[in-house]
């Protein structure tokens, strides 16, 4: 692919054309985009596996429907979808990522509709999976159905079946089918936009691990009456080694991590406030600018403790309890050294001489795009012809180990992560849904996208 920066290779007609193109198929998407938020495809052990393979397979024939050769994996995990066109002669080849299955609903009662059951209110559609990502997939399919069949670039679709629980036969996939997904640019439509009316790349990630800390003091339960007073309780010396891993401000006060300063872009307090549900009075936590601490500074928040709940304790000193914590990395921090760091400050702060284990849960390094090229270009040209507005780059205080799965895999490839969701969307909660108007741009950014990729000069 030639190296040319140029973003005028595209008449305005084409645009306007490829954007009437998308526009007229919309119904057409949401009637497929709800067929498949109503498959139940949670990835969990917990939940039935054959819905995740009855969308796998629902993918699969809306895929094979537009032309594309198919083929479901299995890698020892959940089914992945395989699809490819090829394009003209000597044109770019382009991969486009989303995955099929979801997070759990969650409780029934939370949600205003039915979670799989997608209803429209207010311009948006609301449904697990209506955003995260089954609208990814069927943007991949709206900017194909755009061309009509006669698609500008090379097109290879791959479509996970077990991102919401760790990609854990990603690597497996990568390196058995790794030739089919080779590509010169990879869209990775898994994120999200900065702001309704305002398109985003997002081209830092920060990393994750999640680990297990299991604080013992004694080796039976006793008598609180008996023997409270000399001896600790381990829900007591637990929550005090949790309470060490901050700073009195807020900050993480684990030594030795890495932490940057994000991009300057205009992000106030009420802002957050907003987006967040964070109620008046309660206090935002740690120092530097807000998006810094939410992008490009480590963060550590306790997800669980395993205890005797409030309704069945008794009035024992409990000998044993367990916290899991999942802490955010700078994005250039490699995930086992900040294990390593974490492991190091709960061992060394273990109170009263309580025992102290810590077990690695789960672990994805972070993600810095190098964001320069013809590519970059071309994308933030698509951009601007969809919304109208040039897009800002973000980054995004979430994890997608996955994304650093394919820059070390195709290094050679240019990475955009993109998405349909917005600040409200509500990924992975209750009353998760998808703006349709935005949803309409995402679909006529990559229509644009893959027809200005296949006409860069080739050399």
């Amino acid at each position: 692919m030639s190296d040319t920066p140029t973003t005028d290779i595209l008449s305005a007609d084409t645009v306007d054309a490829l954007r009437a193109r998308v526009h007229d198929l919309m119904p057409r998407v949401r009637v497929d985009l709800e067929a498949l938020a109503r498959i139940p495809s949670v990835s969990l052990d917990a939940f039935d596996q054959a819905q995740v393979e009855a969308s796998a397979e629902a993918t699969a024939a809306l895929l094979e429907a537009e032309g594309l050769t198919v083929e479901i994996v299995r890698e020892g995990g959940r089914p992945a979808v395989i699809a490819h066109i090829d394009g003209p002669e000597g044109a770019p080849t382009v991969m486009l990522y989303a995955h099929h299955d979801v997070q759990p609903p969650g409780d029934d009662a939370l949600w205003d509709s039915p979670p799989f059951e997608p209803t429209e209110r207010d311009g948006r559609l609301y449904g697990r999976g209506a955003a995260d990502d089954k609208a990814g997939i069927m943007a991949h399919l709206a900017a194909l159905r755009a061309h009509t069949g006669k698609l500008p670039v090379g097109v290879t679709v791959f479509v996970e079946g077990e991102e919401e629980i760790g990609s854990d036969s990603l690597p497996t996939i990568l390196e058995r089918h790794g030739e089919k997904l080779r590509a010169d640019a990879i869209v990775l439509a898994d994120s999200t936009n900065w702001a309704i009316g305002e398109p985003a790349l997002t081209t830092t990630l920060r990393g994750m691990i999640r680990v297990v800390v299991t604080v013992t003091t004694l080796d039976h339960g006793i008598h609180s009456g008996m023997f409270g007073g000399p001896v600790p309780d381990a829900i007591t010396a637990l929550v005090r080694l949790l309470a060490t891993m901050h700073d009195d401000t807020g900050n993480v006060a684990v030594v030795g991590l890495k932490e940057g300063v994000a991009a300057d872009l205009d992000y106030e307090e009420a802002r957050l406030r907003a987006e967040s549900g964070l109620l008046d009075g309660v206090d935002l936590i740690g120092s530097g600018s807000i998006l810094s601490r939410t992008w490009t500074k480590p963060s550590i928040t306790t997800i669980g403790i395993d205890a005797p709940t409030v309704a069945t304790s008794s009035n024992t000193l409990v000998p044993t309890a367990s916290a899991k914590i999942s802490m955010r990395l700078a994005p250039d921090e490699f995930d086992l050294d900040g294990f390593e760091a974490l492991k190091k400050h709960l061992l060394d702060h273990a109170p009263w001489g309580a025992r102290v284990e810590v077990h690695l849960d789960d672990r994805g390094n972070g993600f810095v795009a190098h964001a320069q090229g013809p590519v970059y270009d071309q994308a933030r040209a698509a951009f601007a012809d969809a919304w109208g507005v040039q897009p800002v780059d973000i980054g995004v205080g979430g994890s997608i180990p996955f994304v650093a799965a394919f820059a070390e895999k195709f290094p050679q490839a240019a990475i955009l992560v993109t998405g349909v969701e917005d600040p409200d969307a509500r990924a992975h909660g209750a009353n998760e849904s998808l703006h349709l108007g935005e949803f309409e741009k995402v679909c006529v950014a990559e229509a644009v996208l893959l027809a200005r990729l296949g006409a860069l000069p080739r050399g």
